[in-house]
């Protein structure tokens, strides 16, 4: 995984957009490692990049996306067909800020999106 990374510093990416690839959030604690050793501001999909080091996530709430797998299968074990529910989106999406680490990257943090996120963590 190092390699990609030295492929983004070569030309000196400003930012790093991290997708919700399954296999980049199993392996969050490196990626937010590599992001942190290169001094690289990254944004993330979920609030566990942040957990693991990371500087900012925005995305969908997993604890919320499984709380409505649970209604969902609960309708299933009632008798609903899966083919008659509706197909319903997100509905709870999270902004997570580390200070700490944006202080490290020694980025300013506008006070209108600290405000906004869901938490900030210092």
């Amino acid at each position: 995984m190092g390699k990609p990374f030295n492929a983004l510093v070569q030309p000196r990416v400003e930012v790093l957009l991290v997708d919700v690839a399954r296999f980049l959030t199993v392996q969050r604690a490196r990626v937010t490692a590599l992001a942190a050793r290169h001094a690289l501001p990254a944004v993330y999909p979920f609030r566990e990049f942040v957990d693991a080091g990371g500087l900012l996530s925005y995305g969908i709430s997993i604890t919320d996306a499984y709380r409505q797998l649970g209604v969902y299968t609960t309708q299933v074990l009632r008798g609903a067909r899966p083919a008659d529910l509706p197909v319903i989106q997100a509905a709870k999406h999270e902004l997570v800020i580390n200070r700490r680490v944006a202080s490290v990257l020694q980025l300013q943090v506008p006070t209108t999106m600290l405000l906004r996120a869901d938490e900030v963590r210092d």
